[in-house]
């Protein structure tokens, strides 16, 4: 198949649109440019995963121009050129709701969760108007190779991994043993991609494990696994109010039309090749 990857040199991205080369399809990537938009002509799949992605972003109206206001129009693009749409929602979009079902109520806390629901609920109100298929993926907390650039923005797997290797000490927030998280692996993120173009079903899915961790078992098994110690600290003020304590796929729809294997963490903590 002929794919576009837009954000393709970021994390989720990159990996992406390499596995896919791998797997033998053809590939381009397309980055943000100001008041442009990519033409999706003859390409069977569009998968966009490019946004602002920080939560803690506060450029309203660069945020809502970039991650949603573009995914409009480029809907509009692909459904012109009849090509099908992937692309990256967040179960940030949940905020601190205690259900995590497609179709329940949502509460963002921050632009960026609201860029992602505001499209979300646009395509749940017009999905029958378009002739092309297009798949909305929330994403829980993916972590995994290529997070190195990340910075603040990266999963608490990168961040925990460096720490622990570069000072032997591990900083977690206080009480992280109460902080459970739905942690999907970015190599199973490329392989649902792929398995979904066979999916003959639009929609919104929820893409995690469905078997949240805490993030004191996390730095607890890259503390063990490294010889390195754990810090407890204060959470910081600026993410104190957004902070998801709880977050836990509902696999029910994404199950009803995809098989996955899904990697434990802990597993991928221990590979003796990472």
């Amino acid at each position: 198949m002929r794919i576009l990857v837009t954000g393709n040199e970021g994390f989720i991205g990159k990996n992406v649109a390499s596995y896919l080369q791998q797997q033998g399809h053809e590939v381009e990537g397309w980055e943000w440019q100001p008041g442009i938009l990519p033409s999706t002509e003859d390409y069977d799949w569009c998968i966009h995963l490019g946004a602002i992605s920080s939560t803690t972003y506060t450029d309203v109206n660069q945020i809502l121009e970039q991650n949603f206001e573009f995914t409009l129009k480029l809907a509009q693009v692909c459904e012109n050129f009849g090509t099908n749409l992937q692309y990256a929602s967040s179960a940030s979009v949940y905020g601190p709701t205690t259900h995590f079902t497609e179709d329940g109520p949502l509460l963002p806390q921050s632009p960026y969760a609201w860029s992602k629901y505001l499209f979300d609920r646009f395509l749940n109100q017009y999905i029958d108007e378009f002739d092309i298929k297009i798949q909305g993926f929330r994403y829980f907390n993916v972590y995994g190779k290529g997070e190195e650039d990340k910075g603040a923005q990266a999963s608490p797997y990168t961040k925990f991994t460096s720490q622990a290797k570069e000072n032997g000490v591990i900083k977690v927030f206080e009480d992280s043993n109460n902080y459970l998280r739905d942690f999907v692996c970015v190599d199973d993120i490329c392989k649902l991609h792929e398995k979904m173009f066979d999916v003959d079903q639009s929609g919104i899915f929820n893409v995690g494990t469905g078997n949240p961790v805490s993030f004191e078992t996390v730095a607890q098994t890259i503390a063990n696994k490294h010889g390195a110690s754990i810090e407890y600290i204060p959470i910081p003020e600026n993410i104190k109010s957004q902070y998801q304590k709880y977050t836990c796929a509902d696999l029910t729809n994404l199950n009803s039309v995809v098989d996955m294997q899904w990697t434990k963490i802990e597993d991928y903590i221990n590979d003796k090749r990472l």
